[in-house]
């Protein structure tokens, strides 16, 4: 292996660990990769106030990034790595619960069906110091 290659990662975690820091919008959010295993991920994202609308309320599209990352996430973990490393949303539905003032909140993916190349997932969103769930969204995301 030359100094420029990079090695294939070894399984749907592992290319998760790899791809979350290198992402420019996850950088850009400040997300956080804390834990991943068999079919569920769990991220962090501190608050910022630039994250954040009027009364330093976490904005709505931040959070419904945060599910959009936490359904990637537990759709990857744990999974076989396709010969093609990619993955898209099929499709995505938010539900918000109640508004999230100047806290960050945890990202908890969990993978609810898989098929050869579709996972269905769930995600909570909880604000990391009241633990209130603060949104929910469930998601189709195609691996490879």
């Amino acid at each position: 292996m030359t100094a420029n290659e990079v090695q294939a990662p070894d399984s749907g975690s592992a290319a998760m660990t790899m791809f979350l820091p290198q992402s420019p919008f996850v950088q850009q959010l400040g997300i956080e990769l804390v834990d991943i295993d068999e079919g569920t991920a769990r991220l962090r994202l501190p608050y910022r106030d630039e994250l954040s609308t009027v009364g330093r309320m976490l904005h709505g599209g931040v959070i419904a990034g945060c599910i959009d990352i936490g359904i990637m996430t537990a759709a990857w973990a744990g999974a076989a790595v396709p010969e093609k490393l990619r993955g898209v949303t099929v499709s995505m539905s938010v539900q918000f619960m109640e508004p999230v003032y100047a806290e960050g909140v945890d990202i908890v993916g969990t993978r609810m069906h898989a098929g050869r190349s579709l996972k269905t997932c769930r995600v909570d969103i909880v604000g990391t110091e009241s633990g209130r769930l603060v949104a929910t969204g469930t998601g189709t995301y195609k691996v490879g």
